[in-house]
């Protein structure tokens, strides 16, 4: 799987930059067809939840996406990754029948 990370806006750190490559390979686990993944993460006018993630998944014809909004940029790719997981499975599903 490939994956690309971009930080819209910010300068991200390393550390937040290898917390999101290292979690988003774990989505492997639900479906082993994943061929490309993008990270995005913003910041976001809300005040109440200032960070947001953006997940790209690119499966054999078809695209999955995954928006979350956050108090932290880990809590908002957590939440992504959850719904990515959601739309994997049903995905799998799909293709299995």
């Amino acid at each position: 799987m490939n994956t690309s990370f971009t930080a819209r806006h910010f300068e991200a750190s390393k550390r937040l930059h290898n917390y999101s490559v290292e979690a988003v390979q774990k989505l492997t686990k639900f479906y082993d067809g994943i061929l490309d993944c993008d990270i995005i993460v913003q910041p976001t006018q809300d005040h109440d939840e200032p960070q947001s993630a953006e997940l790209t998944v690119k499966v054999k014809g078809d695209l999955l996406q995954a928006s979350e909004k956050a108090a932290t940029y880990e809590q908002a790719l957590g939440k992504a990754i959850d719904n990515m997981t959601r739309q994997l499975r049903k995905y799998k599903d799909k293709r299995s029948k």
